[in-house]
């Protein structure tokens, strides 16, 4: 069963980075948004400007809650840049990575939210105390720090396979050509080394490269087809059926 997953925003300064979580919210297919204390999100200002369509349901819909809300009503994963943790001090130690997001949460039965915290100082040692898990984005140890609409569209991505059915990159997008068109257009290939007066004793070693070319390349119907017409019409202006393009005008 795949865990209800909802976002929460802790203390945000900034509408314009509400509206962007909002947007990466409607992206990958989650809906739910839980505000601390937010700023005044003015449907004529930056928060709805930069939402995109989120400004149509995602962000209007949003719930203002307290912090004890989060922590009586869901498990939580605290998402922050910065850990300074290791095994002997320690919040909630180890703390994930955004991949490891969906692994660890597709097998709990209970409602999950997402919690991000503040532009400039994250979330406090003390509310990560009582949140059950935490996430950290590794960066360049010289600037690890995020900013907060980048770190949460980062995690929410890694969320995918539990929020959004994919269609638009399917398992097997590729289709390969049957042998039926493979072989058509083997046999159009050797047909065009002859018309275009490839040297005889080179024909047999050409089809061969050829053929390994293709078996690599492993070509769909149409590509198939249309590298024959292309063959086809090369043929015949080599052996002067038809003219060469720059001598159509002439």
């Amino acid at each position: 069963m795949t865990p209800n997953i909802s976002v929460a925003v802790v203390d945000p300064e900034t509408p314009g980075n509400v509206g962007t979580i909002a947007r990466g919210m409607k992206n990958f297919g989650l809906s739910d948004l839980y505000l601390v204390n937010p700023p005044e999100l003015d449907p004529e200002g930056e928060a709805y400007g930069f939402a995109g369509h989120a400004r149509e349901d995602v962000l209007p819909n949003a719930t203002e809650v307290d912090f004890d809300y989060l922590v009586d009503n869901f498990y939580t994963v605290a998402t922050t840049a910065i850990t300074n943790e290791d095994a002997t001090k320690h919040v909630r130690y180890p703390f994930l990575k955004p991949e490891d997001l969906a692994d660890e949460l597709g097998d709990l039965d209970t409602d999950v939210c997402i919690v991000f915290g503040r532009e400039r100082v994250g979330l406090s040692n003390d509310e990560l105390a009582r949140l059950d898990r935490i996430c950290s984005i590794p960066a360049d140890d010289e600037y690890p720090v995020l900013n907060l609409a980048q770190a949460a569209t980062i995690v929410l991505y890694e969320l995918r396979e539990l929020t959004v059915e994919e269609t638009q990159h399917p398992d097997n997008p590729h289709e390969r050509a049957n042998e039926h068109e493979i072989e058509g257009l083997y046999g159009t290939f050797d047909d065009y080394l002859h018309d275009v007066g490839h040297p005889t004793e080179k024909i047999d070693k050409t089809n061969r490269l050829f053929r390994r070319l293709i078996a690599r390349a492993q070509p769909t119907g149409r590509e198939a087809r249309t590298m024959r017409g292309v063959l086809r019409r090369g043929a015949k202006i080599g052996n002067g059926e038809i003219p060469r393009p720059d001598e159509d005008d002439e």
